[in-house]
């Protein structure tokens, strides 16, 4: 094991005795109390019933759908993939899904999506067994989709915070937010353990650590549902992206010209266990409702086709009772010569439902052929409907005495300057400074003149990242609301203090410090991967206004807004402050009341900084491991 790994991890080398220790951690770290968030949850005196308690209720539905009813409740066909709103009373549909930027014809207003999700609602109400939809959107650091919206730090950042309350925080006003839209699902937490910063997930992990890893991704399992899944304040959460998706190796990928997303993981079943398997381990103590298995291979098979895994893992060794949802046309990849053989493959190896975006009407006719032909057996069919329905039950969908409309009162607080203040607090103690010298940092408010500069100084989309508004995010002024760093900077300063700025560096000279914020701009999944062509270096553009800032001969202190660590090196050595600012989000207030002394640096790294990329991914246990900057890194003042 790597000294990346926490000490009570590398002792367990036994599949049984790592599942039994990790599940006696959790319930230690259950037993904590967190701190009173903002949106506290109400008491629960009971923990929440096992969704199999719901069995008998269940059945008895069961026992009264037809082939096609059932087929209907594992398909999800997404927004813009739907051929017709009627469609899912037609076809029975048991989930529908706003995929990345998938917004709703109307636009992406609060009121448009609301209104969306109340006409899909309604179509499924009026089916003849009344079963209401799942709604699922990629809510992976606020209600991210939604203009106006808060959006939080990406889990990179949340990971540098080393805090689990504001992780629980954070979750329970991210579903406040998406249930003021009546959306009842989220594709979140990400509970992976990127080893290669190169792939372009690595900002939706928390950490390199699966101790760290389990300890936050439960968290935001306790937040999204709320105290339990009946909490019509609460979000069903779904875990992903089982199994490996963080440990691909380099060259393997499967998305198109990506080295490593959806790429192969090449580890004995040991590893898999102990660094990638353990962080499921509290999230399914903390009850997650849903699972989402991932395109990855491990040793060449496709995770979504391995009864192994899913099956024989996941829910009869780990007792899992909840149901799995493919990844977007992940079932596709099964086996790619044919996609009815690839249905066959993924749904009796343990998928419940299928995300199958706009081809949902193939998939329930291959699926139904499948089952009458005898190659899906009948009993695997009702037992993914049996694991649908409880968590349907669970969540209270199936009681006819509430409405399962969208709670429009909620919209009060939606994007609200309380949720903002969470969001700030947690850009705050997400930044890790890495180099301070001659106590550059905090800078004053009195200061005569500060130049800012760089390309995501003033830029709302630069500092959000991917998953905001768009699949890939987008530069610029994405979502209204939000403030950027030059903003908050200017906010922060005395009102004698004179604020300039050139994104490209020039105009510094006479003032008494420049402050450069530059970095990564938006992307997502494969097309963050790192190829070898760009070697992870800053932007020549981002050099060369450090070099303009720096040739004025003042102080320069440098903001990295990235979704992964990078190649600094020489900016880092001429650079008299140096901050990690991760994605955070829409509150740049939060890096200005670190840069100004109002808040000290707590952010501790995540994951380890290399100096080179010819050292990833790394081998922690070698002799002349020697990395920029170690794991858990970070000064202070």
């Amino acid at each position: 094991m790597t000294h990346r790994t926490t000490p009570w991890l590398a002792s367990l080398i036994n599949a049984g005795a790592l599942v039994f220790f990790s599940l006696m951690l959790v319930a230690g770290l259950a037993a904590c109390e967190p701190t009173t968030p903002v949106s506290e949850a109400p008491p629960v005196e009971e923990p929440p019933p096992a969704l199999s308690d719901f069995d008998a209720q269940v059945d008895a539905v069961l026992a009264q759908m037809t082939l096609a009813e059932k087929v209907g409740q594992m398909t999800q066909a997404d927004l813009s993939g739907l051929e017709d709103p009627t469609d899912v009373a037609t076809l029975f549909l048991g989930s529908v899904l706003s995929g990345g930027g998938s917004d709703p014809a109307a636009g992406n207003s609060l009121e448009a999506w609301t209104n969306q999700y109340d006409t899909l609602q309604t179509q499924a109400l009026q089916t003849r067994l009344g079963i209401p939809i799942l709604y699922g959107v990629d809510a992976v650091h606020g209600h991210n989709n939604v203009l106006g919206a808060v959006v939080f730090p990406h889990n990179i950042g949340l990971g540098a915070t080393r805090n689990a309350d504001l992780v629980e925080e954070i979750a329970r006003i991210t579903a406040l937010e998406v249930r003021a839209t009546g959306i009842n699902w989220t594709f979140a937490p990400c509970v992976t353990v990127p080893r290669d910063v190169r792939w372009g997930r690595t900002y939706e992990g928390f950490a390199e650590d699966p101790g760290l890893v389990a300890e936050l991704g439960a968290a935001a399992v306790r937040g999204y549902q709320n105290g339990g899944l009946d909490n019509p304040l609460g979000v069903l959460a779904n875990a992903k992206h089982y199994l490996g998706d963080g440990g691909t190796a380099y060259g393997t990928g499967n998305f198109p010209n990506a080295p490593l997303d959806q790429g192969d993981t090449q580890v004995d079943e040991a590893t898999l266990r102990s660094v990638h398997l353990s962080p499921y381990l509290p999230s399914l103590e903390a009850g997650v409702g849903t699972i989402m298995p991932s395109y990855s291979s491990w040793n060449g098979e496709k995770v979504s086709g391995s009864k192994y895994l899913l099956t024989d893992v996941l829910k009869d060794e780990l007792g899992f009772e909840g149901f799995l949802v493919s990844d977007w046309n992940a079932i596709d990849q099964v086996y790619p010569d044919d996609y009815k053989t690839a249905i066959e493959r993924s749904i009796n190896a343990g998928m419940d439902m299928g995300m199958v975006t706009n081809q949902y009407r193939a998939f329930i006719e291959n699926l139904t052929a499948l089952v009458e032909e005898g190659r899906v057996p009948m009993e695997r069919i009702d037992d993914a409907v049996r694991r649908i329905l409880r968590v349907k039950f669970a969540m209270g969908l199936m009681d006819s005495t509430r409405s399962h409309l969208a709670d429009r009162s909620l919209q009060a607080s939606f994007g609200s300057a309380e949720h903002r203040a969470v969001a700030r607090d947690a850009v705050r103690q997400s930044l890790v400074l890495l180099k301070n010298e001659a106590n550059t940092l905090p800078l004053s408010k009195t200061a005569a003149r500060i130049h800012v500069g760089g390309k995501s100084a003033d830029n709302i989309g630069n500092m959000a990242g991917g998953w905001t508004i768009q699949w890939q995010g987008e530069s610029g002024e994405v979502t209204p609301g939000g403030t950027t760093i030059l903003q908050a900077i200017r906010n922060a300063v005395s009102a004698n203090t004179e604020v300039t700025m050139s994104e490209d560096g020039s105009g510094a000279a006479g003032a008494d410090v420049g402050v450069l914020v530059i970095g990564e701009t938006p992307y997502a999944e494969g097309f963050g991967d790192i190829r070898e062509d760009t070697q992870m270096a800053l932007a020549e553009e981002d050099v060369a206004a450090f070099n303009a800032m720096k040739a004025a001969g003042i102080p320069v202190v440098v903001v990295l807004v990235s979704g992964r660590p990078l190649i600094i090196n020489d900016v880092l050595e001429q650079a008299d402050a140096f901050v990690a600012a991760w994605l955070p989000g829409t509150e740049g207030d939060g890096v200005a009341d670190v840069l100004f002394g109002d808040y000290g640096p707590t952010g501790k790294l995540s994951f380890t900084w290399p100096r080179s990329v010819d050292q990833l991914p790394f081998d922690y246990d070698a002799e002349d491991f020697d990395p920029l900057f170690e794991y858990n890194y970070g000064l202070t003042y």
